[in-house]
């Protein structure tokens, strides 16, 4: 296995050679921490430049900020939160907002982006929040990644006020293999068609879930 030359098609270089090797796993485990440096747990420095660029998956915060109308009032969790671009336009509309990541390296980088949020490390399916603590909650390219989605839909419900709003963006199948869902990454991401997708949001409690799907780039929408 040629590590460097798999490693540099992901924009990756000496850097994370040297975190892999220092993680002392066997081959066997190279894609799974691959997927972890560049997408599920990213860390390094390409983790910092890709997620911190303003046109971080600028088109799944724009088709969720698009749905939520976010305003004066609400109170906003995003799960997955990245960079902090997310909050730091909800901030930007009066809303109260907190985000969530599993990655201490993006928890970081989204508190310098977004300082007036309240950013915790946490993890997605078991959330350190209380119940009906928020108005909205937002997941960007989120749950594709998540081996029990309706656990963590069950979890965004439990956090969510009545009425409550959830959007969340996310890759149909038709896009596995492609540069938005490549391999061998994807072989470790969780898809599902528009129907599973409504099915899942309608079995973790949610009312009215509709998918809207653009080209592979579906925008879930439902409400508690």
């Amino acid at each position: 296995m040629d590590v460097a030359a798999t490693l540099r098609e992901f924009g990756l270089e000496a850097e994370d050679v040297a975190a892999w090797e220092a993680a002392g796993l066997p081959d066997a485990a190279f894609t799974g921490w691959l997927t972890d440096r560049v997408a599920r747990r990213p860390e390094g420095t390409r983790a910092r430049a890709v997620y911190g660029a303003d046109d971080a998956h600028d088109f799944a915060r724009r088709a969720i900020l698009g749905a939520l109308a976010l305003g004066p009032g609400d109170r906003l969790l995003e799960i997955g939160c990245g960079g902090g671009l997310l909050l730091r336009e909800a901030l930007a509309s009066g809303t109260a907002a907190t985000g969530l990541d599993h990655s201490p390296e993006m928890v970081r980088l989204a508190r310098e982006r977004a300082p007036e949020a309240e950013v915790v490390e946490g993890d997605a399916l078991a959330l350190p929040c209380g119940d009906a603590a928020f108005t909205a909650v937002a997941l960007a390219v989120v749950l594709l990644f998540l081996p029990e989605p309706e656990r963590a839909l069950h979890e965004c419900r439990r956090v969510l006020a009545p009425g409550g709003r959830l959007a969340a963006y996310t890759t149909a199948p038709e896009l596995r293999g492609t540069p938005a869902a490549p391999e061998p990454v994807a072989a470790h991401l969780h898809f599902h068609t528009d129907a599973e997708l409504a099915a899942v949001a309608r079995a973790a409690g949610f009312r009215d879930p509709a998918v809207a799907n653009d080209g592979g780039g579906q925008l879930l929408t439902a409400r508690a």
